[in-house]
Parts: C-alpha cells; structure tokens; sequence
C-alpha cells in the first residue's frame, strides 16, 4: 500500500499569529487561504487552521505515557532519525516551550522513539517522533 499525505485540520483562536507560527517558526509552506483558514505544507502534509471563537475551544487534558502527562488531543508527524534532532535543535534555538522535551522514550523496548511535545500559539499540542527502525512504528 502507497500511504499518501493526510489532511488535517484544526481550530485557532488567532489566525494570523498563528500562520506567522507554523510559516516562520516551524518552517512549512503556506498554500490556499481565506480570510477564515489557511492551507500549509505540513512535512509533506496538509495541514489547515480554521479560525474559532475562543469560547467554543474544547477543554484541554492529558495521559500518562511513559512517566510523562501527554496532551490530549494532539498531533503531528514522525520524521526521520536524523531530521527529528535536527528540527530539535532549530526549535530550542526559537525558544519553543516545551510541553515534553526532546527524550527517548520506551529505550530499549518495542517502539523506542525519540518524542517531544510543544503548542502552537493557540494551545494545539504538536507532537513530533521519530524512530531509529520505523519497522518499530507500531511494535507492542
């Protein structure tokens, strides 16, 4: 099977600190926008913020993984080994406040990966992993 890009899209309550976030900050292309959302090359994927009353947002949470509170919801992507650590480094040089820091988790287990945890201006978590075998993405 050919995996093909996904789409995804999420709710911020400002548009345009937001588009200056994921433009400058992380780096992806802006595609299409409106005056209500804007299209971005997220690594490879689509990715579109839509504008959304701040009084509408959902209540935020967490889980516990791996001795860490992981926000709930979140999203991102799995990069290569290589790549992870560099955008690692890129992103502490943009003073991004991690949520979870750049570690590994489940070292020397099943589906070892490098992991980190970070919100956009508007308070979406973004995870970004990475796994030295992506044969281990979904080991148990």
């Amino acid at each position: 099977m050919k995996i093909q890009p996904f789409h995804l899209a999420i709710p911020v309550s400002d548009l345009e600190k937001c588009r200056k976030f994921y433009k400058e900050t992380l780096g992806c292309g802006e595609g299409r926008s409106s005056d209500h959302w804007v299209d971005f090359n997220f690594f490879g994927h689509q990715l579109v913020i839509h504008y959304q009353d701040p009084a509408e947002k959902a209540k935020e949470s967490s889980n516990p993984v791996d001795g860490k509170d992981v926000p709930v919801p979140h999203f991102g992507v799995v990069l290569e080994w290589d790549v992870f650590h560099e955008f690692a480094k890129l992103l502490k040089t943009k003073k991004i406040k991690f949520v979870i820091e750049p570690y590994i988790r489940f070292e020397g287990k099943p589906g070892e990966q490098a992991t980190m945890f970070f919100k956009d201006p508007c308070g979406n978590a973004l995870e970004f992993k990475a796994f030295k075998n992506m044969d281990q993405l979904f080991a148990r």
